[in-house]
């Protein structure tokens, strides 16, 4: 698989890509399994089950996970779904219990018994499990998938997890004129093309665009940075209590009103830049919470990070641009691709330094080359940033998108910004070269115990009482 920049930012729902978005897209994948099985009538489906497991079962209920399930198997997608006929489609089917899918016909599925939160081991391929069951009207299997979902919306299945290669070879077969599968191979294609990362991370892009299709890379960019912008606009307007119980209120329109109401007054401190970023990563994150629309950047978890930094460059920055935001994005999308493909970016499978430290090394190095930093730079942008996020564990309150995750993309953002600003300092050498620090971050993921990665047994989680 390819790695895109429109795979690592994808529109969808909050509050998580893992446990909300990849749930919601593996329901519907399996729905399209069941129409090209070409079932018998004898064995059509008449009833189907699923269960959840590993941290989709223990912090499933916090993360909406049982509700996105519901809503992909009513037919709902993540990235044109709307947030507000949610709870309407969910009353009708607690109510209703069957589906009418397209292809297949009715079916029997009632939330209350047919979706099980399994709280023992974890399935063996992944700590996001899920397993569809379709039964026929005897109740005999006639159908099953076991899915996983990988982080950042990505699903695979058993079969596709196990067949997962490096991303050189990926991306050597879909044709993509530099198939840099690690930080140094990025760098030496870059040095013996004399291209910057933007250029090659475009050309890749085109390459594999779909023939036939007229894809405008621009455009799309453009569409994903106006996604990323909304979402942060509505967090800078909302108000009141995020839902799941905590009673945490959102602090994001406050703060920004107050700086408003600030600006071009004398202040007795000078940091007023980080402010800015922190509201602008809350917002988003606020947003996330609330089950707003949403782009991954690389996650739901770690929104905010990359959007924040991008409107300080555009807000902040004199020669903040259109331009500049797209080569930050196909930047930063080329980081998190290597990211991916050589540690994680799943909470739920090395903690948060595989998201929020992903999102921050992503961000470091999209605004160091929007900054016309060079090509070594913008690499140790992004091991700066991912390096001061190693070992940082994953564990909600309460299972929910909320504390400590809002601030901590506040203060991805800032990382991030600061270690743009000293790789553009120092020429480029360094001592940590980025592939190292991601082998130390899938290490350091898999020596983690499992308390610490999205299951809300650990840390926060069990030393803050909820309230």
């Amino acid at each position: 698989m390819f790695i895109s920049v429109f795979d690592i930012f994808k529109i969808g729902i909050g509050p998580s890509s893992s446990h909300t978005m990849g749930p919601m897209v593996a329901a519907g994948r399996f729905l399209q399994d069941l129409r090209e099985a070409g079932l018998a009538p004898a064995r059509a489906p008449a009833r189907i089950q699923v269960s959840l497991h590993g941290s989709l079962a223990f912090t499933g209920k916090g993360h909406a996970s049982d509700r996105a399930i519901c809503l992909g198997l009513a037919g709902h997608d993540p990235a044109t779904i709307d947030p507000d006929c949610v709870a309407a489609e969910m009353e009708r089917l607690a109510r209703d219990c069957r589906l009418e899918i397209d292809g297949i016909g009715t079916v029997a599925f009632d939330p209350a018994q047919d979706l099980v939160f399994d709280y023992g081991p974890p399935l063996a391929g992944h700590a996001n499990g899920m397993i569809f069951r379709a039964l026929d009207s005897k109740g005999t299997v006639v159908a099953e998938d076991t899915l996983y979902s990988i982080g950042g919306g990505f699903v695979v299945s058993a079969e596709e997890l196990a067949a997962q290669d490096d991303l050189m070879t990926q991306t050597q077969e879909a044709g993509a004129p530099y198939p840099f599968g690690s930080a140094k191979e990025m760098l030496k294609m870059g040095a013996d093309s004399g291209l910057s990362i933007a250029d090659m991370k475009r050309a890749n892009e085109i390459a594999r665009a779909p023939k036939g299709v007229d894809f405008d890379l621009d455009a799309e960019l453009d569409r994903i940075w106006d996604a990323m912008n909304a979402c942060l606009q509505r967090g800078l307007s909302g108000e009141g209590e995020l839902p799941g119980g905590l009673k945490v209120k959102r602090r994001a329109r406050a703060i920004h009103e107050k700086l408003l109401g600030e600006a071009g007054k004398n202040r007795p401190f000078q940091h007023t830049v980080m402010d800015w970023l922190g509201v602008y990563a809350m917002a988003v994150n606020e947003e996330n919470a609330a089950g707003g629309t949403l782009v991954t950047a690389p996650t739901n978890g770690a929104a905010g990070v990359v959007p924040a930094v991008v409107r300080y460059y555009l807000d902040h920055c004199p020669d903040g641009c259109r331009e500049g935001i797209r080569t930050f994005l196909l930047v930063a999308a080329a980081i998190g691709g290597i990211i991916k493909a050589n540690a994680s970016i799943s909470g739920a499978e090395v903690g948060c330094q595989g998201e929020v430290g992903s999102a921050s090394a992503m961000a470091a190095a999209g605004l160091c080359a929007a900054l016309g930093g060079s090509n070594e730079q913008v690499e140790n942008a992004a091991e700066i940033a991912l390096e001061h996020h190693l070992g940082m564990t994953c564990d909600p309150i309460g299972g929910l998108v909320q504390v400590p995750c809002i601030e901590r993309n506040a203060l991805g953002a800032v990382k991030a910004v600061t270690a743009a600003s000293l790789a553009l300092r120092g020429d480029g050498s360094h001592f940590v070269p980025l592939d190292s620090c991601i082998e130390t971050m899938r290490q350091t993921g898999l020596d983690m115990t499992d308390k610490y990665k999205e299951t809300s047994k650990g840390g926060l989680a069990v030393n803050v009482v909820e309230c």
